[in-house]
């Protein structure tokens, strides 16, 4: 990619985006692009199509996408299937059209069958059953991943897809209704050490095994990979270690000094045992992250406690 090149970013303003903005950005990229979803509906094949054909960027990084945690995923299930199905057909579809040269499709690793052998290696996709909860949206995002791989063996383009573990960082999302797992602990305890509450509910058993990665870590992989990767497999982007839902809540709290105790509510549900990612092949390239996990929510915790504050 050279520097001039026009670079279009969509979803530029979420959390995945933004973070790429930056990180391309830093290494000098002065021509990107964004449309926020006022100004252009990813789901409007027409407005899609005239986007395209008027910017005619050279680069396209597909960020953007409808996600949520595992409430959202299972309450939303017919949106979150159409949504982002819609988003992923007219973006790639247009690039193809409009002779995009490069181009990445971001996904997650909810694609993954819900019992396959840990660490979570590429060739597993498509071997076994979803977990039910997000089976909507990993649907979607597998469509998506066949989606490049097809337009690679019919039209020859040099398009990849990157699958990114369980992401936290800048512009998260902290809606209790609809956030990940981090950032509604993060919620849950500052609002509860500000209330001086007694307790803090965290939903499910704690015995789930999570992997989480620093989206600035995240960014830095694409940028990585769209300077040197141009092979059909996906790659899975993530930190190659993880902890049980029970340490993660433990780690937030000691971070963000709340002495009460903790009750799990078993009613809710776990979600998938384990999803920890076999980043073996990321690794062989020459990539590997740089933000530990503490250090990243210590950082995250900071400035959503000057956030909540500036609020006040």
């Amino acid at each position: 990619m050279k520097k001039h090149d026009k670079i279009y970013i969509a979803g530029h303003r979420g959390m995945v985006g933004s973070a790429i903005k930056r990180r391309l950005e830093k290494e000098g990229y002065t021509n990107i692009i964004g449309r926020t979803s006022k100004e252009l509906d990813l789901k409007d094949q027409a407005a899609v199509r005239e986007f395209f054909r008027t910017e005619k960027p050279h680069h396209v990084v597909l960020a953007a996408a409808k996600v949520g945690g595992i409430q959202a995923n299972n309450t939303y299930r017919a949106q979150f299937i159409y949504e982002n199905l819609m988003i992923q057909n007219n973006v790639i579809h247009q690039a193809y059209e409009n002779g995009v040269e490069r181009l990445l499709f971001l996904g997650s690793s909810c694609i993954y069958p819900k019992l396959a052998p840990q660490p979570l290696k590429e060739e597993s996709l498509l071997t076994g059953l979803l977990e039910e909860t997000n089976e909507p949206y990993a649907i979607a995002k597998i469509a998506g991943i066949k989606m490049v791989e097809s337009y690679r063996r019919q039209y020859g383009c040099d398009y990849i897809s990157a699958m990114p573990t369980n992401l936290y960082g800048p512009n998260d999302n902290y809606d209790l209704a609809n956030s990940h797992v981090m950032p509604a602990l993060i919620r849950k305890f500052h609002t509860a050490k500000k209330e001086g509450a007694s307790s803090v509910e965290v939903w499910g058993t704690g015995s789930p095994l999570r992997e989480f990665l620093h989206v600035d870590d995240l960014a830095d992989a694409c940028v990585y990979l769209l300077h040197n990767y141009h092979d059909e497999l996906f790659v899975n982007i993530g930190t190659g270690t993880d902890l049980t839902i029970k340490a993660l809540a433990e780690m937030i709290q000691e971070i963000v000094g709340f002495t009460g105790r903790l009750e799990w509510n078993t009613s809710k549900p776990d979600g998938t045992p384990r999803k920890l990612m076999d980043v073996s092949r990321l690794h062989g390239m020459g990539w590997k992250h740089k933000i530990e996990l503490r250090d990243g929510i210590a950082q995250v915790y900071e400035a959503f406690r000057k956030y909540e504050g500036a609020k006040v």
